[in-house]
Protein backbone atom coordinates (compact mmCIF):
# COMPACT_ATOMS: atom_id res chain seq x y z
CA UNK A 1 0.00 0.00 0.00
CA UNK A 2 3.03 2.33 0.54
CA UNK A 3 4.61 1.92 -2.62
CA UNK A 4 1.08 2.51 -4.27
CA UNK A 5 0.54 5.86 -2.58
CA UNK A 6 4.37 6.65 -3.43
CA UNK A 7 3.73 6.13 -7.15
CA UNK A 8 0.04 7.79 -6.83
CA UNK A 9 1.84 10.77 -5.62
CA UNK A 10 4.21 11.06 -7.76
CA UNK A 11 2.09 10.89 -10.63
CA UNK A 12 -0.42 13.45 -9.06
CA UNK A 13 2.52 15.47 -8.40
CA UNK A 14 3.34 15.36 -12.27
CA UNK A 15 -0.05 16.15 -13.29
CA UNK A 16 -0.46 19.11 -11.17
CA UNK A 17 2.86 20.44 -12.88
CA UNK A 18 1.31 19.41 -16.25
CA UNK A 19 -1.82 21.38 -15.24
CA UNK A 20 -0.28 24.54 -13.96
CA UNK A 21 1.70 24.58 -17.59
CA UNK A 22 -1.05 24.50 -19.66
CA UNK A 23 -3.05 27.01 -17.11
CA UNK A 24 -0.13 28.92 -17.28
CA UNK A 25 -0.23 29.10 -21.44
CA UNK A 26 -3.72 29.63 -21.48
CA UNK A 27 -3.28 32.77 -19.60
CA UNK A 28 0.02 34.02 -20.39
CA UNK A 29 0.88 33.09 -23.72
CA UNK A 30 -2.56 33.20 -25.61
CA UNK A 31 -3.69 37.01 -24.34
CA UNK A 32 -1.97 40.03 -26.59
CA UNK A 33 -1.33 41.75 -23.47
CA UNK A 34 -1.66 39.48 -20.20
CA UNK A 35 -0.93 42.50 -18.32
CA UNK A 36 -3.93 44.27 -19.21
CA UNK A 37 -6.07 40.93 -18.23
CA UNK A 38 -4.55 40.47 -14.62
CA UNK A 39 -4.83 44.33 -14.26
CA UNK A 40 -8.45 44.18 -14.55
CA UNK A 41 -11.00 46.08 -16.39
CA UNK A 42 -10.35 49.70 -14.71
CA UNK A 43 -7.06 49.51 -14.52
CA UNK A 44 -4.71 53.15 -14.20
CA UNK A 45 -2.01 53.46 -16.56
CA UNK A 46 0.93 53.55 -13.70
CA UNK A 47 -1.00 50.51 -12.43
CA UNK A 48 -1.12 48.76 -16.14
CA UNK A 49 2.71 49.38 -16.25
CA UNK A 50 3.66 48.27 -12.99
CA UNK A 51 1.86 45.05 -13.41
CA UNK A 52 3.40 44.38 -16.68
CA UNK A 53 7.10 44.63 -14.73
CA UNK A 54 5.67 42.62 -12.00
CA UNK A 55 4.63 39.65 -14.18
CA UNK A 56 8.28 40.05 -16.59
CA UNK A 57 5.83 39.84 -19.77
CA UNK A 58 9.37 41.35 -21.10
CA UNK A 59 11.29 38.08 -20.24
CA UNK A 60 11.03 34.88 -22.23
CA UNK A 61 8.07 32.47 -21.83
CA UNK A 62 9.83 29.65 -19.98
CA UNK A 63 11.48 32.13 -17.45
CA UNK A 64 7.91 33.87 -16.62
CA UNK A 65 6.57 29.90 -15.93
CA UNK A 66 9.68 29.47 -13.69
CA UNK A 67 9.63 31.81 -11.77
CA UNK A 68 5.67 31.50 -11.39
CA UNK A 69 6.06 27.97 -9.93
CA UNK A 70 9.17 29.01 -8.19
CA UNK A 71 6.83 31.69 -6.45
CA UNK A 72 4.54 29.06 -5.10
CA UNK A 73 7.06 27.67 -2.86
CA UNK A 74 9.70 29.93 -1.51
CA UNK A 75 7.47 33.19 -2.27
CA UNK A 76 8.05 36.52 -4.75
CA UNK A 77 8.44 40.16 -4.01
CA UNK A 78 6.39 42.39 -6.09
CA UNK A 79 8.04 45.86 -6.64
CA UNK A 80 5.66 48.41 -5.33
CA UNK A 81 3.67 45.87 -3.62
CA UNK A 82 5.62 44.07 -1.15
CA UNK A 83 6.35 40.39 -0.45
CA UNK A 84 4.06 37.68 -1.45
CA UNK A 85 4.78 34.84 0.36
CA UNK A 86 4.73 31.31 -0.36
CA UNK A 87 2.23 29.58 -1.59
CA UNK A 88 2.30 32.66 -3.39
CA UNK A 89 -0.07 32.16 -6.42
CA UNK A 90 -0.15 35.29 -7.88
CA UNK A 91 -1.26 38.82 -6.57
CA UNK A 92 -4.62 40.47 -7.34
CA UNK A 93 -3.87 43.80 -8.71
CA UNK A 94 -8.03 43.91 -8.25
CA UNK A 95 -8.24 43.25 -4.67
CA UNK A 96 -4.50 44.79 -4.43
CA UNK A 97 -3.34 41.37 -2.15
CA UNK A 98 -2.14 38.05 -2.90
CA UNK A 99 -4.02 35.79 -4.30
CA UNK A 100 -3.49 32.52 -2.05
CA UNK A 101 -5.23 35.36 0.81
CA UNK A 102 -7.96 35.49 -0.75
CA UNK A 103 -8.38 31.99 -1.67
CA UNK A 104 -7.74 31.15 1.98
CA UNK A 105 -10.33 33.71 3.24
CA UNK A 106 -13.38 31.99 1.30
CA UNK A 107 -12.03 28.31 1.27
CA UNK A 108 -13.83 27.50 4.67
CA UNK A 109 -17.35 28.68 3.27
CA UNK A 110 -16.91 26.18 0.09
CA UNK A 111 -15.75 23.40 2.57
CA UNK A 112 -18.52 23.76 4.63
CA UNK A 113 -21.09 23.68 1.66
CA UNK A 114 -19.34 20.61 -0.14
CA UNK A 115 -18.85 18.81 3.01
CA UNK A 116 -22.36 19.38 4.11
CA UNK A 117 -23.97 18.46 1.42
CA UNK A 118 -22.06 15.60 0.37
CA UNK A 119 -22.68 13.70 3.48
CA UNK A 120 -26.36 14.39 2.90
CA UNK A 121 -26.37 13.15 -0.50
CA UNK A 122 -24.17 10.07 -0.18
CA UNK A 123 -26.29 9.16 3.08
CA UNK A 124 -29.44 9.30 1.57
CA UNK A 125 -28.65 8.26 -2.68
CA UNK A 126 -27.16 5.45 -1.60
CA UNK A 127 -29.41 4.00 1.20
CA UNK A 128 -32.30 5.07 -1.15
CA UNK A 129 -30.82 3.27 -4.18
CA UNK A 130 -30.21 -0.26 -1.96
CA UNK A 131 -33.66 0.28 -0.67
CA UNK A 132 -35.01 0.51 -4.47
CA UNK A 133 -32.63 -2.81 -5.55
CA UNK A 134 -33.94 -4.79 -2.59
CA UNK A 135 -37.55 -3.87 -3.82
CA UNK A 136 -37.07 -4.10 -7.63
CA UNK A 137 -40.11 -3.84 -9.02
CA UNK A 138 -42.23 -2.87 -6.57
CA UNK A 139 -43.74 0.41 -5.46
CA UNK A 140 -40.63 1.48 -3.55
CA UNK A 141 -38.81 0.92 -5.86
CA UNK A 142 -40.71 3.02 -8.73
CA UNK A 143 -40.76 5.94 -6.38
CA UNK A 144 -37.47 5.94 -5.68
CA UNK A 145 -36.85 5.94 -9.76
CA UNK A 146 -39.18 8.55 -10.72
CA UNK A 147 -38.11 10.40 -7.66
CA UNK A 148 -34.33 10.30 -8.82
CA UNK A 149 -35.35 11.20 -12.38
CA UNK A 150 -37.04 14.36 -11.13
CA UNK A 151 -34.45 15.64 -8.86
CA UNK A 152 -31.85 14.72 -11.58
CA UNK A 153 -33.72 17.29 -14.36
CA UNK A 154 -34.48 20.04 -12.06
CA UNK A 155 -31.74 22.85 -11.65
CA UNK A 156 -30.22 24.20 -8.87
CA UNK A 157 -31.27 27.65 -9.29
CA UNK A 158 -34.36 27.18 -9.44
CA UNK A 159 -34.77 24.48 -7.06
CA UNK A 160 -33.14 27.13 -4.55
CA UNK A 161 -35.12 30.60 -5.61
CA UNK A 162 -38.62 28.88 -5.16
CA UNK A 163 -37.31 26.58 -1.90
CA UNK A 164 -35.86 30.09 -0.49
CA UNK A 165 -39.20 31.80 -1.13
CA UNK A 166 -41.40 29.70 0.54
CA UNK A 167 -39.44 28.13 3.11
CA UNK A 168 -37.42 31.27 4.05
CA UNK A 169 -39.50 34.29 3.28
CA UNK A 170 -42.88 33.13 3.82
CA UNK A 171 -43.09 30.21 6.23
CA UNK A 172 -39.65 30.89 8.36
CA UNK A 173 -38.67 27.39 8.53
CA UNK A 174 -35.41 27.85 7.70
CA UNK A 175 -32.78 30.91 8.51
CA UNK A 176 -31.71 33.17 5.58
CA UNK A 177 -28.88 31.17 3.55
CA UNK A 178 -25.33 32.58 4.78
CA UNK A 179 -22.03 31.41 5.81
CA UNK A 180 -21.28 32.12 9.56
CA UNK A 181 -17.42 30.35 10.99
CA UNK A 182 -18.30 27.64 13.11
CA UNK A 183 -15.75 29.03 15.87
CA UNK A 184 -18.20 31.81 16.25
CA UNK A 185 -21.65 30.53 16.27
CA UNK A 186 -21.83 26.86 15.59
CA UNK A 187 -25.75 26.97 15.60
CA UNK A 188 -25.89 30.15 12.80
CA UNK A 189 -23.26 28.00 10.78
CA UNK A 190 -25.77 25.25 11.04
CA UNK A 191 -28.96 26.90 10.23
CA UNK A 192 -27.30 29.51 7.65
CA UNK A 193 -26.00 26.46 5.43
CA UNK A 194 -28.84 24.18 5.89
CA UNK A 195 -30.71 25.09 3.00
CA UNK A 196 -27.97 24.74 0.55
CA UNK A 197 -26.98 21.70 1.84
CA UNK A 198 -30.42 20.33 0.87
CA UNK A 199 -30.55 21.81 -2.62
CA UNK A 200 -27.20 20.82 -3.77
CA UNK A 201 -27.35 17.39 -2.07
CA UNK A 202 -31.44 17.22 -4.24
CA UNK A 203 -29.19 16.84 -7.49
CA UNK A 204 -26.80 14.89 -6.09
CA UNK A 205 -28.77 12.90 -4.72
CA UNK A 206 -30.52 11.42 -7.93
CA UNK A 207 -27.53 10.67 -9.40
CA UNK A 208 -26.29 8.08 -6.29
CA UNK A 209 -29.55 6.61 -6.26
CA UNK A 210 -29.71 5.91 -9.76
CA UNK A 211 -25.83 4.40 -9.77
CA UNK A 212 -26.35 2.61 -6.52
CA UNK A 213 -29.52 0.99 -7.55
CA UNK A 214 -27.85 -0.55 -11.19
CA UNK A 215 -24.80 -1.39 -9.72
CA UNK A 216 -26.72 -3.36 -6.62
CA UNK A 217 -29.26 -5.44 -9.52
CA UNK A 218 -26.12 -6.70 -10.79
CA UNK A 219 -23.98 -6.73 -7.62
CA UNK A 220 -26.95 -9.10 -6.12
CA UNK A 221 -27.01 -11.65 -8.98
CA UNK A 222 -22.57 -12.19 -9.14
CA UNK A 223 -21.67 -15.84 -8.02
CA UNK A 224 -20.34 -15.11 -4.80
CA UNK A 225 -23.39 -13.21 -3.11
CA UNK A 226 -25.46 -16.20 -4.10
CA UNK A 227 -22.86 -18.44 -2.64
CA UNK A 228 -23.24 -16.39 0.56
CA UNK A 229 -27.45 -17.01 0.28
CA UNK A 230 -26.89 -20.60 -0.63
CA UNK A 231 -24.67 -21.10 2.98
CA UNK A 232 -27.28 -20.02 5.24
CA UNK A 233 -26.26 -16.39 5.84
CA UNK A 234 -28.81 -13.82 6.76
CA UNK A 235 -30.08 -11.38 4.04
CA UNK A 236 -28.76 -8.58 5.89
CA UNK A 237 -25.21 -9.82 6.52
CA UNK A 238 -25.22 -10.54 2.65
CA UNK A 239 -26.37 -7.12 1.59
CA UNK A 240 -23.79 -5.32 4.11
CA UNK A 241 -21.00 -7.65 4.01
CA UNK A 242 -20.84 -8.38 0.30
CA UNK A 243 -23.12 -6.69 -2.09
CA UNK A 244 -22.47 -3.64 -0.62
CA UNK A 245 -19.25 -3.74 -0.63
CA UNK A 246 -19.17 -4.08 -3.95
CA UNK A 247 -21.56 -1.78 -5.13
CA UNK A 248 -19.42 0.66 -3.11
CA UNK A 249 -16.21 1.20 -5.72
CA UNK A 250 -18.23 3.02 -8.76
CA UNK A 251 -19.86 5.21 -6.15
CA UNK A 252 -16.50 6.01 -4.85
CA UNK A 253 -15.05 6.61 -7.47
CA UNK A 254 -17.70 9.36 -8.78
CA UNK A 255 -17.58 10.49 -5.47
CA UNK A 256 -13.82 11.46 -5.24
CA UNK A 257 -14.95 13.13 -8.51
CA UNK A 258 -17.47 15.14 -7.39
CA UNK A 259 -16.10 16.46 -3.90
CA UNK A 260 -13.02 17.60 -5.70
CA UNK A 261 -15.38 19.66 -8.32
CA UNK A 262 -17.34 20.97 -5.31
CA UNK A 263 -13.94 21.91 -3.14
CA UNK A 264 -13.37 24.06 -6.47
CA UNK A 265 -16.52 25.83 -6.08
CA UNK A 266 -20.00 25.24 -6.09
CA UNK A 267 -20.38 28.19 -8.55
CA UNK A 268 -24.11 27.84 -9.27
CA UNK A 269 -25.46 27.13 -5.52
CA UNK A 270 -23.50 30.07 -4.18
CA UNK A 271 -24.67 32.72 -6.38
CA UNK A 272 -28.16 31.51 -5.70
CA UNK A 273 -27.45 31.70 -1.98
CA UNK A 274 -25.24 34.53 -1.72
CA UNK A 275 -22.06 32.36 -0.54
CA UNK A 276 -18.71 33.79 -0.34
CA UNK A 277 -16.78 30.56 -1.35
CA UNK A 278 -14.66 29.65 -4.01
CA UNK A 279 -17.35 29.43 -6.78
CA UNK A 280 -18.40 32.94 -6.44
CA UNK A 281 -15.06 34.09 -6.49
CA UNK A 282 -14.03 32.13 -9.52
CA UNK A 283 -17.15 34.23 -11.09
CA UNK A 284 -15.96 37.62 -9.96
CA UNK A 285 -12.66 37.05 -11.28
CA UNK A 286 -13.82 36.20 -14.49
CA UNK A 287 -16.25 39.14 -14.36
CA UNK A 288 -13.65 41.61 -13.27
CA UNK A 289 -11.02 40.09 -15.60
CA UNK A 290 -8.80 38.91 -12.53
CA UNK A 291 -6.49 37.00 -14.09
CA UNK A 292 -4.29 36.02 -11.54
CA UNK A 293 -7.14 35.61 -9.00
CA UNK A 294 -8.82 33.03 -11.98
CA UNK A 295 -5.52 31.32 -12.74
CA UNK A 296 -5.52 30.43 -8.77
CA UNK A 297 -8.80 29.39 -8.80
CA UNK A 298 -8.36 26.66 -11.87
CA UNK A 299 -5.12 25.21 -9.89
CA UNK A 300 -7.10 24.89 -7.15
CA UNK A 301 -9.92 23.23 -8.10
CA UNK A 302 -7.73 20.60 -10.26
CA UNK A 303 -5.48 20.01 -7.09
CA UNK A 304 -8.81 18.74 -5.28
CA UNK A 305 -10.16 17.00 -7.89
CA UNK A 306 -6.21 15.41 -8.93
CA UNK A 307 -5.93 14.57 -4.09
CA UNK A 308 -9.44 13.17 -3.79
CA UNK A 309 -8.74 10.63 -6.98
CA UNK A 310 -4.87 9.62 -4.98
CA UNK A 311 -7.72 9.17 -1.95
CA UNK A 312 -10.17 6.92 -4.10
CA UNK A 313 -7.79 4.95 -5.32
CA UNK A 314 -6.25 3.90 -2.14
CA UNK A 315 -9.59 3.49 -0.68
CA UNK A 316 -10.52 0.51 -3.41
CA UNK A 317 -8.64 -2.10 -1.44
CA UNK A 318 -10.27 -1.24 1.69
CA UNK A 319 -14.07 -1.26 0.21
CA UNK A 320 -13.76 -3.99 -1.93
CA UNK A 321 -11.62 -7.43 -1.23
CA UNK A 322 -11.73 -8.37 -4.79
CA UNK A 323 -9.47 -5.04 -5.47
CA UNK A 324 -5.79 -6.07 -5.08
CA UNK A 325 -2.61 -3.27 -5.75
CA UNK A 326 0.29 -4.56 -6.58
Amino acid sequence: MLRFLIRRTLAAAVILMIISAVTFLLFYAIPADPARLACGKVCPPETLAQARHNLGIDKPLMVQFVSWVVAIFVGRDYEGLGHCPAPCLGYSFVNRQPVFDTIIDRLPATLALTVGAAVIFLLFGVATGVIAALRQGKALDKIASVSSLIGASVQIYFVGTLLMYFFVYQLHVFAQPKYIPITEDPVGWFSGLLLPWIVLAIIFTANYTRMTRSTMVETLSEDYVRTARAKGMSGASVVLRFALRGTLTPIVTIFGVDLGTLIGGAIITETTFGLQGLGRLSLNAVNNSDLPLLMAVVLVAAAAIVVMNVVVDALYAVIDPRVRLS
